[in-house]
């Protein structure tokens, strides 16, 4: 089943995700609605947070980007309480990312090219290594979402006023893509 993407401005966005255990309800129909909603959105990553649910849960596609990148053919991987141990600070890269619950706004990013990082696949199986590349930048940008952050929060100040209209238009429900969302209520 395909869910609405939560947009900017909802307050589980802003919540830090909880670990969850292997007899959550309905975790298998959980993380096949999560690969649906991802497909239909056309995204290559997706955390449960987006789809107002404060779990550590994402899911990530990066077969969809193997035409351009050809290492990650095949990649499509669960990670459930997923934390980042260390960042490797020793080298950073900065690419432009944008968010299925921030649409139409994309900005450069400056990320540590290397993380280490725990999490425990679909079957539970405990995982704890070191990933670089595209992969540490996707993961850092979900795995934020666990932590109550987005991308635009690792933007600079000036930045962040230069796309205050396009935040406010958020918060305000005025967004157009084309995959189901559930915007935010302001009173």
């Amino acid at each position: 089943m395909i869910l609405p993407i939560y947009i900017y401005g909802q307050p589980v966005l802003r919540k830090v995700a909880q670990d969850i255990t292997a007899d959550y309800p309905e975790l298998d129909k959980l993380i096949a609605d999560m690969w649906d909603t991802l497909a239909e959105s056309e995204g290559i990553g997706l955390a449960a947070p987006q789809i107002g649910k404060d779990i550590r849960l994402v899911v990530i596609d990066l077969d969809v980007i193997s035409d351009d990148l050809p290492e990650y053919k095949g990649f499509r991987n669960v990670f459930i309480n997923a934390h980042i141990v260390e960042y490797d600070e020793s080298k950073t890269d900065t690419s432009e990312e944008g968010c299925l619950s921030l649409p139409g706004i994309h900005e450069r990013v400056t990320r540590p090219t290397r993380i280490h990082v725990q999490w425990l696949d679909e079957k539970m199986q405990p995982h704890d290594e070191w990933v670089e590349g595209y992969l540490a930048r996707v993961m850092q940008h979900e795995f934020d979402h666990l932590e109550g952050k987005v991308f635009v929060d690792r933007i600079s100040p000036l930045r962040k006023q230069l796309i205050k209209s396009k935040m406010r238009a958020l918060l305000q429900g005025r967004v157009r893509c084309g995959y189901k969302t559930k915007m935010a209520v302001r009173k």
